[in-house]
């Protein structure tokens, strides 16, 4: 053992007295084996993990974090002054977040970043330092270790970025390491290349990791234990099998449960939520989902494409000029190339794809907020491309958009009413504000929000319910398409199974046809009348759904079918 946790409070100061963010937990950490950490945003993970290291502001702790170190004396990291402490953060302890953009210093090469905490740590020169980070750049399996030492982080992709943070992470040898949702919002077959990554390093250094993810399928890859994590709390812990083909507590097979299943096609996904009222008895007994044939679906499909196409793409192409090198011919970067498909009324057409391949690109011009090179994008019979701005202007509110990240996609200024009412009179939807209130208060509750969420700021919302009042926001306007842009990639997997039923219900409600953008072939599946494929902003194949899944034409989706986590 190196890691023990024992009964570990975690309280908060706020406007209405102590919150508690962790109650009585307790567990414990092997040597050389991954521990992963599941649970819901605010089940208190991520703040457990903070706190091993201490990196939390003003919390009141109480309980012990004990550190065995090698000779088998436990160390109470929470009694350690400050400058003890630093002994252990990087050194002894490494942790890689969530976020690498945000965690990596914009400013700052990346090299310099890993150099730095060597040069701190093992007291190397930077010549030192720099020899040894170009190896650890090259354990971790980045291209050209030279070019990525010099590279900002911006320079580079989320997946390179993600094992920069790792290399700084395991530069001095740490015995354990805690990655806080590592892959959350990155490509399955990134996701799955990271995964592996970790394993080998684990095997390599006899590391011991604690794995924190909202994802069970995650947790299945790479955890040979797991505690379950709801409301502060621990409500489950076993090994990874016992954990999934025997679990306990309503809450873990809640999780289970609202998976987005691969092999099969049901009308609606089960919730967490509504999987544990259930059980508890306090709500209505949770309604098996109804399974759709492929013959059923098929002939549901089928009715969509015997009408006029809503939204015909003709040879679509974009590029983008790369810095030109003084005295050399100016390259360009193909981000769309030679794209031709058709979008019918009422039908989802998914987008799937690695980052990079043009998915976001291709929905963004389609709407006009980018301007493509040549091609057409003809809508109701009409080239968008031709319309001046003031044409334009009247076409939006037919052709909305939900964003990828909620939480910036509201304006922290104006609450809910305001952000949804701007659009409304801008387009003239009804005569008055009196009105237009009545309208929004209505759309809340349709998505599940409550009409005080009319006067309500977006900092008092989760990332769930952000991403509600967005689709409030689009649906607003009564529009004809809809592009969800990776709108349900960094949400809890019980969120996003709350979001996808709710799209559809709409969809089948206000008559919106979708595009749907992802890089999660599960999703786009269980979404999607047909899909397409991209890759290095080419069309790959399009097929129906059940097709594309089922019998991939391509070994680049089959690679992407193959990278997508399988529950034990």
């Amino acid at each position: 053992m190196i890691l023990e946790i024992k009964d570990f409070c975690v309280d908060f100061k706020t406007e209405n007295g102590m919150y508690r963010a962790v109650n009585k937990l307790s567990f414990r950490l092997k040597k050389g084996e991954t521990l992963g950490i599941v649970g819901e945003s605010g089940s208190g993970k991520s703040v457990t993990a903070l706190s091993i290291m201490r990196l939390l502001k003003t919390p009141d702790y109480h309980g012990h974090i004990f550190f065995y170190n090698k000779e088998g004396e436990a160390v109470d990291l929470l009694q350690l002054p400050s400058k003890q402490l630093r002994s252990f953060r990087g050194k002894r302890i490494g942790m890689i977040f969530q976020e690498p953009m945000t965690s990596l210093n914009p400013s700052m090469r990346c090299g310099t970043q890993i150099s730095e905490v060597l040069q701190l740590h093992e007291k190397m020169n930077k010549q030192q330092a720099k020899q040894r980070t170009l190896q650890l750049l090259e354990e971790v399996m980045l291209p050209d270790p030279e070019k990525i030492f010099k590279a900002y982080p911006h320079e580079i992709s989320g997946g390179q970025k993600q094992r920069v943070m790792i290399a700084m992470a395991i530069c001095c040898n740490p015995e354990i390491l805690i990655a806080d949702e590592p892959t959350t919002a990155l490509d399955v077959t990134v996701q799955k290349t990271i995964l592996e990554l970790l394993r080998d390093l684990q095997r390599k250094y006899r590391i011991s990791i604690i794995f924190i993810t909202h994802d069970l399928g995650v947790v299945a890859q790479i955890a040979h234990s797991a505690i379950v994590m709801y409301k502060g709390e621990k409500v489950e812990e076993a090994d990874i099998n016992t954990l999934f083909k025997n679990p306990q507590h309503s809450y873990t097979q809640g999780l289970l449960a609202c998976r987005v299943p691969l092999h099969l096609r049901y009308d609606k996904l089960p919730t967490v939520s509504s999987f544990m009222e259930s059980k508890s008895g306090k709500g209505k007994t949770q309604e098996e989902p109804k399974l759709i044939s492929a013959a059923e679906w098929k002939t549901k499909s089928d009715s969509l494409y015997r009408n006029t196409p809503l939204l015909s793409i003709k040879n679509l192409n974009k590029t983008y000029p790369l810095p030109k090198a003084f005295g050399k011919k100016r390259n360009y970067f193909h981000a769309l190339e030679g794209i031709n498909f058709e979008l019918y009324e009422g039908e989802t057409l998914g987008l799937v794809g690695e980052s990079g391949c043009g998915k976001t690109t291709l929905g963004r011009s389609i709407l006009r907020l980018i301007q493509v090179d040549k091609g057409e994008i003809i809508y109701k019979g009409k080239d968008i491309g031709k319309l001046n701005a003031s044409q334009m202007r009247t076409l939006r509110k037919d052709l909305q958009i939900i964003f990828q990240d909620p939480y910036s996609s509201l304006n922290p200024r104006y609450t809910v009413g305001m952000a949804i009412m701007g659009p409304m009179k801008l387009h003239g939807i009804l005569h008055s504000d009196k009105e237009r209130k009545q309208l929004i208060i209505d759309l809340l509750k349709r998505v599940n929000l409550e009409e005080k969420h009319f006067y309500s700021y977006p900092h008092e919302f989760s990332g769930g319910q952000r991403q509600r009042i967005c689709i409030a926001r689009a649906l607003a306007l009564n529009p004809k398409i809809i592009v969800c842009d990776e709108s349900v990639s960094a949400l809890d997997v019980s969120v996003q199974a709350q979001v996808l039923n709710l799209l559809n219900e709409l969809k089948e409600e206000f008559k919106i046809t979708f595009i749907f953008i992802s890089h999660d072939l599960s999703v786009v599946k269980f979404m999607s009348d047909r899909i397409i494929v991209m890759k290095n902003g080419k069309i790959q194949e399009v097929n129906t759904a059940d097709q594309v899944y089922e019998n991939p034409q391509t070994d680049y989706t089959k690679h992407l079918i193959n990278a997508i986590p399988q529950v034990i």
